[in-house]
C-alpha cells in the first residue's frame, strides 16, 4: 500500500491514531484487533475504531469522548520514537522552502538523526529527485530508516542511507552532482570543501546549528573558503493564540529558539564572492576570533537506544500484523542486539 492509500479510507489495524480529548490531551495509539486503550481519561476497545472513518467522535465506557484522526506529518514527528533530537516541524519546513527543494532535487543530508528533516525532504523531492542520507552510527540509521517506511510504507521515494564520514562520501560524489547540501550537525564547517565540490553553481548550502558560536564559526569559514555567496542565519518562532469568542490573545507557551538556519549559495567556478558592504561594529573584528574547539555531542544512553530500536521493531511488526504480539521484525533486532552485547562482552 503506497504512501497516499494509507492516509485514506476508514481505520485500519495495524496504522497510527491520534486521540485527542475534550481538555486538548493527545494520545497516539497503533490499533490492534484486540487492543484496549485506557487511560485516567477513559478507556474503550480498539475494535470500536477500526473500520470507522477518519475524524470520528469514540465515546469511552466512562462517558469521556475522544475525537480520533490520523496524525500529520508534524504530530508523527513529535511522538515517534527516537535515538537523537529530531529537527521540529517548524524548522524542518523552513528549510525545505529556505533550501528550495523542488520536485526532482538531488539532496545531500548529513546528520540524518531519527529522520524528522528526511520525511520532509523525500515528500518534496518526489519520485523524481533522490535524497542521500549519511549517518555516522548504525543505530541511529536503523531507527531512521524505520521511521521512514512506517511514514511512506512501500511507497518510500528514492533515497540512499550510507553510514560513515560525510565530508568523505561528498567528496566521493561527482563533481557538481547535488542540488542542495543540508548539514544537521555539530561542526558544519568541516563540510565545506567537501560541500563546495559536490553543489553544482547555485546550489544551497544549510547549515541548522544550536548556538551563536557555531552559527558564527560556520559563517565566518564560509567566507573565507570564498566559494559561496555571503551567507543569511535566521531563526523561527511559533507562537499560537488562544481563540474563544471576544477572548483573542496569545497562548502563554509557544515554541522558540530550537535552532538557527543559515544559509548560502554556491559561486560558479573562478568566480569571486561579492564583498557586501556594511557599517563596522566596534571591536566586531578588534581581536582574533576564537572558538572553543570542544564541541561535544549530546549523549544518548545505550540503554535508551536499544529500547527505541526495540520500539520501532515492534511497530512494524504491528503495522504488518494488525496485532500487539511480538513478530518477525521483534525478534530480529532483540537477536541483533544480543549479538551486539556479547560482542562488546567479549572485546572486554
Amino acid at each position: 500500500m503506497n504512501s497516499a492509500e494509507l492516509r485514506r479510507g476508514p481505520f485500519r489495524a495495524g496504522e497510527r491514531v491520534q486521540l485527542t480529548d475534550p481538555k486538548g490531551r493527545q494520545y497516539t495509539i497503533s490499533l490492534t484487533t484486540k487492543g484496549f486503550f485506557q487511560s485516567t481519561r477513559g478507556s474503550f476497545r480498539h475494535s470500536e475504531l477500526i473500520g470507522a472513518d477518519e475524524g470520528t467522535v469514540v465515546e469511552a465506557g466512562e462517558g469521556r469522548r475522544f475525537l480520533a484522526l490520523r496524525p500529520l506529518v508534524s504530530d508523527y514527528v513529535l511522538s515517534m520514537p527516537r535515538g537523537a533530537t529530531v529537527i521540529y516541524p517548524k524548522d524542518a519546513a523552513q528549510i525545505v522552502h529556505t533550501a528550495d527543494v523542488f520536485t526532482g532535487s538531488r539532496v545531500f543530508e548529513a546528520g540524518l538523526g531519527s529522520g524528522a528533516l528526511t520525511l520532509s525532504l523525500l515528500s518534496a523531492v518526489g519520485a523524481s529527485g533522490h535524497v542521500l542520507s549519511v549517518e555516522r552510527r548504525p543505530e541511529f540509521a536503523e531507527i531512521a530508516e524505520g521511521n521512514v517506511t512506517s511514514w511512506y510504507g512501500g511507497d518510500t521515494p528514492p533515497w540512499t542511507v550510507e553510514i560513515g564520514e560525510a565530508d568523505e562520501v561528498l567528496q566521493d560524489l561527482p563533481e557538481g552532482d547535488r542540488d542542495q547540501v543540508i548539514l544537521d550537525m555539530l561542526a558544519p564547517w568541516d563540510m565545506l570543501e567537501g560541500a563546495a565540490h559536490a553543489l553544482r553553481p547555485g546550489g544551497v548550502i544549510l547549515a541548522y546549528v544550536a548556538t551563536t558560536t557555531q552559527m558564527s564559526r560556520f559563517v565566518e569559514e564560509l567566507r573565507q573558503s570564498a566559494c559561496f555567496t555571503e551567507p543569511v542565519a535566521s531563526e523561527t518562532l511559533v507562537r499560537t493564540w488562544h481563540l474563544d469568542g471576544l477572548s483573542v490573545r496569545p497562548d502563554h507557551r509557544m515554541v522558540a529558539h530550537t535552532g538557527f538556519l543559515v544559509v548560502a549559495r554556491r559561486l560558479a567556478p573562478n568566480s569571486e564572492p561579492l564583498t557586501l558592504t556594511r557599517r563596522p561594529a566596534k571591536a566586531a573584528h578588534s581581536e582574533p576570533l576564537a572558538w572553543e574547539n570542544d564541541i561535544a555531542e549530546r549523549t544518548i544512553s545505550a540503554k535508551k537506544l536499544r529500547r527505541v530500536r526495540r520500539d520501532v521493531a515492534h511497530r512494524a511488526d504491528v503495522e504488518a500484523s494488525g496485532e500487539s504480539d511480538p513478530g518477525i521484525r521483534g525478534k530480529e533486532i532483540q537477536e541483533k542486539i544480543e549479538s551486539e552485547l556479547q560482542a562488546k562482552t567479549q572485546e572486554k
